[in-house]
């Protein structure tokens, strides 16, 4: 028996040994492919791959929180951006090698080197390129001024008839545009670079599409999807994972994108390269290259070309006919021949914002093309703030001690009460105690202990209250810029105060209605009034948004048909916070009408013939009955709508995106782009939710004090 269990062990941990485990974010046919490989892996070696899923927005943090630790896989699939991240976090262990550029192509090489060491195998290049509706052009144009010439012809605004769409307010699809223009992203000493002719120029271009109506306002990718599918758009720019959105049937074809006539440059698109990385806490290093070395060459290569349809990055892979022969990665090979690696420094991080502010800027109409690059830089300027400098923590730690000290002995001197039983006690509370401490206390304390960190690439420095000191101070901007914590605060108030009002307003108002002994269906139609609440806000939020869209949006056609010029929501402040308002009182009045209709039903009718009987109005009678008998049920509801509205993300988040110029963000949503869209600034976003505890903490307390006074 014992040799049996021996015997067990021993083959456990070989198969342990053995075992392989790899991260990556494909769906799909790339997910087949890479499933097909991984077995042609272990059937030629003998070590067994665990594959993971993990979704693409979590994947980065997923991987820098778990590889520094001596967790996560042997090897992930991701891409190059983020090379040097993961080098500066020690994250990654070296290819076994400078890759050889016999192997792979060099653009695929240059983009995986840091500071002359190469790191990770390439797989794939994704970058941007024309598909052309074959229906509709006959030969894609090869230069900007051919495409200027057949534009004419394929658009009609009027019926949403364009020649081009594509997601004209993201950087990264503006990009092989601004390139074109010969414009710098960066000056001699490495820093971005935002004020030159070719922003100007390439800024004017956009803007002139738009407003020749050669391509949509407002464009997203599920309406490119849609426009190319139902053949009102002839041409689009995106990448080789639009292919699998075509409708089935349409004929359409690939090509690199036009050279820019003005400078006879052609457009360069950003050069993506997804490569397969060892773990530097791999334990099984050998294996792990190996693996990576797998998928990037060879018959790993083969599948992921042939099932996943991916653009190889392995030289030898296009000499093989079934690559020769497929139009579509032929394609994409000659569009990445002008591609340009996507620069994988800190400064090529801190671009995309104040680019895509200054896109929006000009497409909008709130600013001219010929002040982008001023826009630009004064967004960079104020969002890449330099670091506190570092302080001692022992200050804060001796001021800690005392005050804990202080609280126990504050707690000794109270006068001592009967004890209750104390087992019994525990036994009760012990539940609800775990919860409270894992889903509240815990998380508090590790967002009050982050808020005097400052974070840069992994590394935390302590630097006490300066975060705190830079928000109340809005250093860096002024106080009536977006940017500062009091406009937003501001903005936040008055968000909350309308939309709790107009919750209260009508939900009150339809729960008066539903009342109504003369209403007919009344069971029907509070089901109806319900679904608003019941829909996850989300999707509501995506629904509104579609509805106020500039060109396509329902409320817009209302309004044409009306004979009302149509609206552009989210160019204005007035218009873009209307937009939100209307979304989120679709989404609170519900629970309002509930809350107002049970209290109502509560009240005795009696007062009321009492009421009628003494010669009092209908509105006497909503004042001196109604109103002071709803009070007890409706200020709890009140406070409560409060705090989720003061803290409403989905909708500011979904509807407005903060438009214009981040103009309608509220504090929870800008704590969210300090963390995660402004160069993961954690300590920064931490001191904005713990400022934003400190004013909802101060409401709670008035609206207790508020709410005893009327009780006394």
């Amino acid at each position: 028996m014992k040799a049996c269990l021996a015997l067990a062990c021993v083959f456990a941990a070989t198969a342990q040994a053995d075992e392989l485990t790899l991260w990556h974010a494909y769906r799909g046919g790339e997910e087949q492919a890479l499933e097909q490989a991984t077995k042609a892996f272990t059937a030629q070696t003998g070590h067994t791959v665990t594959l993971l899923a993990v979704p693409y927005d979590a994947f980065s943090a997923k991987l820098s929180s778990a590889i520094p630790h001596g967790a996560g896989p042997d090897v992930f699939i991701f891409a190059h951006e983020r090379v040097r991240q993961f080098v500066r976090l020690d994250m990654l262990a070296t290819s076994t090698g400078k890759l050889d550029p016999s192997v792979y192509l060099p653009a695929a090489i240059d983009a995986l080197e840091v500071d002359g060491q190469s790191y990770g195998y390439p797989l794939s290049l994704k970058c941007l390129a024309l598909y052309v509706n074959d229906a509709l052009v006959t030969k894609a144009p090869d230069t900007t001024a051919e495409f200027l010439a057949m534009a004419p012809r394929l658009s009609a605004a009027d019926r949403n008839q364009f020649a081009l769409a594509y997601e004209a307010g993201d950087f990264y699809y503006h990009a092989p545009i601004l390139l074109g223009f010969q414009a710098p992203l960066f000056d001699a000493q490495g820093k971005a670079s935002f004020d030159s002719p070719g922003m100007t120029h390439s800024l004017q271009f956009v803007r002139g599409l738009q407003d020749k109506g050669f391509m949509p306002q407002e464009s997203s990718s599920a309406l490119v999807k849609s426009l190319f599918n139902d053949g009102q758009a002839a041409m689009v720019i995106s990448g080789p994972w639009f292919a699998g959105e075509i409708a089935e049937g349409l004929r359409y074809s690939v090509h690199p994108l036009p050279v820019v006539s003005e400078t006879q440059e052609p457009m360069h698109p950003f050069l993506g390269v997804e490569a397969a990385f060892v773990s530097a806490r791999s334990t099984k290093a050998a294996a792990a290259n190996a693996l990576a070395e797998f998928l990037a060459r060879g018959e790993g290569a083969r599948l992921r070309v042939t099932v996943g349809r991916q653009i190889p990055a392995e030289t030898a892979a296009y000499e093989r006919p079934e690559v020769a022969q497929d139009t579509f990665i032929q394609s994409f090979h000659r569009a990445a021949a002008n591609a340009r690696p996507t620069p994988n420094t800190l400064e090529m991080a801190r671009l995309w914002e104040p680019m895509k502010l200054t896109l929006r800027a000009v497409l909008q109409g709130t600013a001219a093309a010929e002040d982008g690059g001023a826009v630009a830089a004064r967004r960079y300027r104020a969002l890449n703030r330099e670091a506190p400098p570092e302080t001692s923590p022992v200050p804060w730690l001796l001021a800690l001690g005392a005050a804990v000290v202080g609280f126990v002995l504050w707690q000794s001197r109270k006068k001592k009460e009967k004890a209750p039983d104390l087992k019994k006690a525990i036994v009760w509370v012990a539940p609800a105690a775990v919860g409270v401490l894992v889903l509240v206390l815990i998380p508090f304390v590790v967002g009050l202990s982050l808020s005097v960190f400052h974070h840069d690439a992994g590394h935390y420095t302590f630097v006490g209250s300066a975060n705190f000191t830079d928000i109340l101070t809005s250093k860096g901007y002024r106080v009536t810029e977006p940017l500062s914590f009091w406009f937003t605060l501001a903005v936040t108030v008055l968000w909350t105060a309308v939309n709790v009002f107009l919750h209260v307003a009508v939900g009150l108002a339809l729960a008066l209605a539903l009342k109504s002994p003369l209403l007919k269906l009344r069971g029907l139609f509070r089901v109806l009034l319900i679904v608003p609440w019941a829909v996850p806000n989300y999707i509501t939020a995506l629904m509104w948004k579609g509805l106020f869209h500039r060109q396509f949006g329902a409320i817009n056609g209302l309004l044409h048909l009306l004979g009302v010029e149509p609206v552009s929501w989210f160019t204005h402040f007035s218009t873009s916070f209307a937009a939100n308002v209307c979304t989120n009182t679709w989404l609170g009045f519900p629970f309002m009408m509930v809350v107002a209709l049970g209290a109502l039903q509560a009240i005795p009718q009696d007062l009321y013939e009492a009421a009628e009987v003494d010669g009092a109005s209908k509105w006497t009678q909503f004042t001196r009955i109604t109103l002071p008998l709803l009070k007890p049920a409706m200020l709890p509801a009140v406070v409560l709508g409060t705090v989720w509205t003061f803290n409403m993300f989905n909708v500011i988040y979904l509807v407005s995106g903060g438009d214009p110029g981040g103009a309608t963000d509220i504090l929870v949503s800008e704590a969210f782009r300090w963390a995660f869209q402004r160069n993961e600034q954690y300590g920064f976003a931490a001191a904005y939710s713990v400022l934003i505890f400190v004013v909802l903490l101060g409401w709670s307390a008035i609206t207790k004090r508020l709410g005893a006074e009327k009780t006394a």
